[in-house]
């Protein structure tokens, strides 16, 4: 069980793991063993996650999740696969805790008055300046 915080938790099963090759360090060691880990998690179908989570995390998570809905994590930059697991893991937490967080609702400011009449003083010194660029009618030579 891998707790994300004290509303959600996921269960081991519901994780996939596929170990590749990396591309990271590990010299020539690289070319032989399957270090990298590619981390599947289904989002859409999760039991674990409350649907303003799974809302939330499918819309974070953008090109990450596939057609199928699963959200897929790449973990290649430690030399062991252990290592690369719990960094896929601790991303995936991460990611679930930021979609667990609610957002603020937007609440619209008011101009204050002091911007409110520098706005219309400098339309009204603008409005002057083109009126006295009019032409006052033919002139008479």
């Amino acid at each position: 069980m891998i707790e994300v915080n004290g509303r959600v938790s996921l269960d081991d099963d519901e994780l996939e793991f596929e170990f590749i090759r990396s591309s990271g360090p590990g010299g020539q060691n690289v070319n032989k063993v399957s270090t990298a880990v590619r981390l599947r998690f289904n989002a859409t179908a999760s039991p674990s996650l409350p649907e303003d989570v799974r809302a939330r995390l499918l819309t974070m998570a953008g090109r990450r999740i596939g057609g199928d809905g699963f959200l897929t994590i790449l973990a290649q930059s430690g030399r062991t696969q252990e290592t690369n697991r719990r960094d896929a893991v601790e991303r995936l937490v991460e990611l679930i805790a930021r979609a667990c967080e609610r957002p603020k609702p937007r609440r619209p400011s008011r101009p204050t008055l002091g911007s409110q009449k520098r706005r219309l003083a400098s339309k009204r010194k603008h409005s002057e300046t083109k009126a006295r660029r009019k032409d006052l009618g033919p002139s008479e030579e």
